[in-house]
């Protein structure tokens, strides 16, 4: 089936003035859990969604999504709403992992502790963390542009992944395994994944960046100093992800986007191809869907994407949002040619035949992953006209005036 839309967007949006001032007053600026708000800054979130809301239907931009303004970054909400987990300030780098890319570009920006999520009891789903978003964002279209909208949601091993190895649950809690761990916290997911289906909602993206890690020296050298094996971690991680989509509704759309980091001021984690980790990736993860960052040499050529087997997307994220220079469209039109061919000889189909079911558009990541983070120079009037061209280029491969795709 092809994508749901050929012409996608990645969820993060540059935060209104007035809501970043909102936030400071609340004294929330530098808090990136999902904690109780003041009214006042309800209203003003809420309002500032709804405008965006009316932004993407007059620039026709798709998916619709609230921008992700009501979360202070973008893996916020999910883990601290769950029975079991208790936020923690965790000193860096002492407690992360080994070797994990993400410690050196924090304490270059001066960040020296980190708020993160460790099971001190069983973890259960009890109340629903993005129920209420979902809801609201609804009830800003047209029931027949429910279809049209996505919600996007952290990655099971977000917490894992980063934490020093043994620390993300403690004593206290029921688990003496990883895969006791993840069990539980697969069956929140796919919990949540139920009630938000249920509730209307037809696509979810799941953000996982740090899954990118594994191509790196620097995180498979240091999971072996801390005596762990690199590609069994992986391949724990992988089963996790799979755990966590067992039993979803077949017409639920659940897609992974994997970057190289999104961080304030252009600042990205790691560099690399994606092939250390393709073959495993694309055959091994059951998504529907990889939202891949593909804007810079930093993400290597296409060659991984020989990997994808005939069923899976890929949305190829060929627009940067960390530069304000814009794209030739005629560049990124070929760029996308390309992509199909290398698909196209990996599938032993067509050109033709990947273009028509396997291939979407957008930007390499959202356009502000913290709700102070964005690229330098960046601006609303760019990033409407950035999201544009990814319509022009959608428009341009296949020939539809609306740059979206209808699944049967």
């Amino acid at each position: 089936m092809a994508p749901v839309f050929r012409a996608e967007q990645i969820g993060s949006l540059l935060r209104p003035e007035e809501l970043l001032a909102a936030r400071d007053a609340a004294g929330l600026a530098h808090v990136y859990t999902r904690t109780t708000v003041p009214e006042s800054l309800q209203q003003v979130t809420e309002q500032a969604i709804a405008r965006v809301v009316e932004q993407q239907q007059a620039h026709n931009v798709r998916p619709i999504m609230t921008g992700e303004y009501e979360r202070p970054i973008y893996y916020a909400g999910f883990f601290e709403n769950l029975q079991g987990f208790e936020m923690t300030q965790v000193p860096i780098p002492e407690g992360y992992r080994t070797g994990l890319p993400t410690t050196s570009t924090i304490l270059r920006l001066g960040i020296k502790k980190r708020d993160a999520c460790v099971a001190v009891g069983k973890i259960e789903h009890v109340h629903s963390p993005y129920l209420a978003d979902w809801e609201y964002l609804h009830s800003l279209v047209p029931r027949d542009q429910w279809k049209e909208c996505k919600l996007s949601m952290p990655s099971i091993t977000w917490h894992h992944q980063h934490l020093r190895p043994g620390t993300a649950f403690t004593a206290s809690s029921p688990y003496t395994t990883d895969k006791e761990y993840f069990s539980d916290l697969a069956k929140t997911f796919a919990q949540e994944y139920r009630i938000l289906y249920e509730a209307g909602l037809r696509s979810i993206q799941v953000d996982d960046p740090a899954m990118t890690f594994f191509i790196t020296d620097e995180m498979r050298s240091g999971c072996v100093t801390d005596g762990i094996d690199p590609d069994e971690l992986l391949d724990l991680y992988i089963w996790a992800h799979n755990e966590s989509l067992k039993d979803r509704p077949a017409d639920l759309h659940i897609g992974v986007h994997l970057c190289r980091g999104n961080m304030p001021g252009s600042t990205h984690i790691l560099s690399g191809s994606y092939e250390r980790i393709a073959q495993r990736m694309f055959t091994g993860l059951n998504y529907d869907t990889f939202y891949l960052e593909y804007d810079t040499e930093r993400a290597g050529d296409f060659q991984p994407l020989r990997h994808l087997p005939v069923g899976k997307n890929v949305v190829l994220g060929v627009v940067s949002t960390k530069e304000t220079a814009m794209e030739q469209i005629d560049e990124l039109e070929a760029r996308v040619y390309e992509a199909a061919d290398v698909i196209a000889h990996g599938q032993g189909r067509s050109r033709q035949e990947v273009l028509d079911s396997t291939l979407g558009v957008s930007p390499q990541c959202g356009f502000s992953s913290a709700s102070r983070g964005r690229g330098i120079g960046m601006t609303e009037a760019c990033m409407w006209e950035k999201l544009q061209l990814v319509q022009k280029v959608a428009e341009r491969v296949w020939k539809s005036s609306s740059g979206s795709s209808s699944r049967s």
